[in-house]
């Protein structure tokens, strides 16, 4: 039976991790991968048929059919396209997919190739050619924003409710105990994980550890890349309750917005939802660190944000002000 197996050694398990929140690349490559019926995604059935309009109405074109091909539904889909530095928000992850190196965009394109067709324009992308790699990103964040970023909420809610439970495992049996919890998903036993869904691999961890990153549009099974290389990632599918369905975010007047500005009005936000270091801050509201640093220092002069050094890091929370100001904003809903 196909199998992927992963293999841990003692320094493995002292470097496995949960990732802090949801991955965007990962998110949108299985979203679009979303937009044909696949088995388990039935909760998706009116996400898609609004994500569907959406894209026709954008009128993506070309673009959109090439990114479609590289990233099928079935089967293998390319390294590249999920960049570990995604975790540091989505612009840090099409970076990198533009830098990819042109070896690794060949090996990735011809591994496609060896399990379908592909359209004549994949070869510029194989080639690294600078305009297609540009047009491809571009294309990538439009759809990010078309059908991800107006469920983030949800997304969001979920994916921190599943993150909670795994750090609760963590806390009661260490990282055994939060492997143990990835069952019937996975199953950990004598330093090797199984996940049975997965097609047939072996990873062997060689003292790097396995980053653990729940996946609010995964649910054919937990994935990791093919290139054993690379950072070792397991994505794996979460629970989706009723209160955090695809539902997209209806806009309606937001005062604070209006006030402070609608990127800064999501740091201070953010803040409130989850106190955290710079960096997470730009990953949950999907902007650069330095930017979201100069929004957090804004918000620290004028009072509504206290921030301290944690070792080499700064961490943001509200002040008695800042959580007036929100309450007060929610209660002129």
């Amino acid at each position: 039976m196909a199998m992927l197996r992963i293999y841990f050694t003692g320094e493995d398990l002292a470097r496995t991790r949960i990732a802090s929140g949801p991955d965007p690349l990962w998110e949108l490559v299985l979203a679009l991968q979303m937009l044909k019926p696949q088995r388990g995604d039935l909760l998706f059935t009116g996400w898609r048929r609004g994500a569907t309009a959406v894209l026709r109405r954008a009128d993506l074109g070309p673009p959109l059919r090439l990114l479609t091909a590289l990233n099928p539904n079935v089967g293998y889909f390319p390294d590249f396209l999920n960049p570990i530095e995604a975790m540091r928000g989505l612009e840090y992850g099409l970076e990198a997919i533009r830098r990819t190196p042109k070896d690794l965009l060949r090996r990735d394109v011809l591994q496609l190739a060896r399990s379908r067709p592909l359209p004549a324009r994949v070869r510029e992308v194989a080639e690294g050619n600078p305009r297609m790699l540009t047009e491809l990103t571009d294309t990538m964040r439009a759809c990010h924003d078309l059908i991800i970023a107006p469920y983030r909420h949800g997304i969001e809610t979920a994916i921190d409710r599943d993150r909670s439970a795994r750090v609760s495992a963590l806390a009661g049996g260490g990282v055994e105990g939060l492997l143990g919890s990835l069952r019937p998903l996975a199953t950990w036993s004598a330093g090797e994980l199984r996940v049975p869904t997965h097609r047939d691999q072996e990873l062997h961890l060689d003292g790097r550890g396995l980053l653990l990153v729940p996946s609010y549009f995964c649910v054919s099974g937990p994935l990791t890349m093919l290139d054993p290389a690379l950072p070792p990632v397991l994505i794996y599918p979460i629970e989706r309750r009723p209160d955090v369905l695809p539902l997209r975010e209806q806009a309606k007047p937001d005062p604070l917005k209006a006030l402070i500005g609608a990127t800064r009005a999501a740091v201070l936000q953010a803040i409130s939802t989850n106190p955290g270091t710079t960096e997470e801050l730009a990953r949950r509201v999907g902007i650069s660190a330095a930017s979201a640093s100069e929004h957090a220092g804004v918000l620290r002069r004028s009072g509504l944000v206290f921030s301290y050094r944690d070792g080499n890091r700064m961490r943001h929370q509200l002040t008695p002000l800042g959580l007036a100001l929100l309450e007060h904003n929610y209660s002129a809903y």
